[in-house]
This record gives structure tokens, sequence and C-alpha cells, in this order.
């Protein structure tokens, strides 16, 4: 099994927090995948420093930083060759991990995204030009040497930092996989 990190910030999950643990917690332990776990926040929160602990997390405190500076953060903060960007309101349930989890050994695969269907290339254009139909963001896994490649997130934005590395990845030659809770995986459109 390759290395894996799964980064989760708190300003996304908000309350929801507990349950993205938990699920990834499980789905690794079923898996006996050894992964690292990362927690960022904008606010330190002693809540949140229990929290990680008992979910055996790294937990990072980053104030005054956009969402796109702190997932840069915690990325190159791991070493894992895989890097799983967990930024949904609600948790993917662990089935949805375990099928997710035996796919990052392919070489066939640059990207995976999870939680949603891939939209198409009129939709992508739309949600690029159009501040205002951006969809709230998908479950994304990709390849560490992906992400130095594009150069990561745009430290500069917050909300829309995944949207606007989802566009650049798009551009490139990536094989990118969707990943939704039929448990079907399907090559997406690049």
């Amino acid at each position: 099994m390759k290395s894996v990190c799964f980064i989760v910030d708190t300003c996304v999950t908000g309350a929801q927090l507990p349950r993205h643990l938990h699920t990834i917690y499980q789905a690794t332990a079923a898996n006996h995948t050894l992964c690292t776990l990362k927690v960022t926040s904008r606010n330190n929160d002693p809540r949140l420093t229990q929290m990680a602990q008992r979910f055996d997390a790294q937990y990072t405190t980053l104030p005054g930083t956009a969402l796109g500076a702190r997932l840069n953060h915690a990325a190159s903060a791991s070493q894992a060759e895989w890097l799983v960007f967990a930024l949904h309101a609600t948790a993917l349930p662990v089935t949805l991990w375990m099928a997710m989890l035996p796919m990052l050994d392919s070489y066939a695969v640059d990207a995976v995204v999870l939680g949603s269907t891939e939209p198409t290339l009129p939709a992508r254009l739309l949600q690029r030009f159009l501040a205002s139909a951006l969809q709230s963001p998908p479950y994304i896994a990709v390849r560490r040497t992906w992400l130095e490649r594009l150069g990561g997130f745009d430290p500069d934005l917050d909300r829309s930092a995944l949207h606007d590395f989802l566009q650049r990845l798009h551009a490139c030659p990536t094989r990118i996989h969707t990943l939704t809770s039929n448990d079907t995986a399907s090559p997406g459109v690049a």
C-alpha cells in the first residue's frame, strides 16, 4: 500500500469533523492501512486538540491564513505519496473510503474525485467563470507529484481554493477517476 495522508480542515467540515475523523479512522483500520491524518484550523481550540489525539491525528493551527495556505502547509509537512483532501460538509461512508484505498496502489490513476459525479466540461467552464455557480467541493485524492507540478493550492484563496486546484488539474493530462456512492470507478474527463 502506498503511503497516504488524509488532510481535513475544520473550517470546511465544521461540526461534522468528528464524523470525518471517525470514518477515515475506521476505513484505514479495517484495511490495515498505514496513514497519517492531519487536521488544520484557523482557530486554536482545546477541544480540537483532544479530538485529534483521540483519532491519532496531527492538529495544526494557522491563524489568519486562507484555506489554500492551510492545505499547502499540511501537504508540505507530510511525506506521503498520496494526499487525500477531505473537504466536504458531510462525511463519506466507510465503504467509499475502503473502495478508494485499493485504487491508490494503481499506477494508472493520478487523482480520484470522491463523493460526487465529475462535472462535464461546460459545467467546469461555468464554475470557472461564474463564482456563484461553485458547488460544494468534492473529496479528492491526488498524487504528491501532481500536487507539486501544479504548484499546490493558491495560498490566497479561501473557499474557492479546491475548485481552482481542480480546474488546473483538469487542464493537465492527469488520469482522474471518479468514485461515487455506487462504489463504481469510472475515468473522469480530463
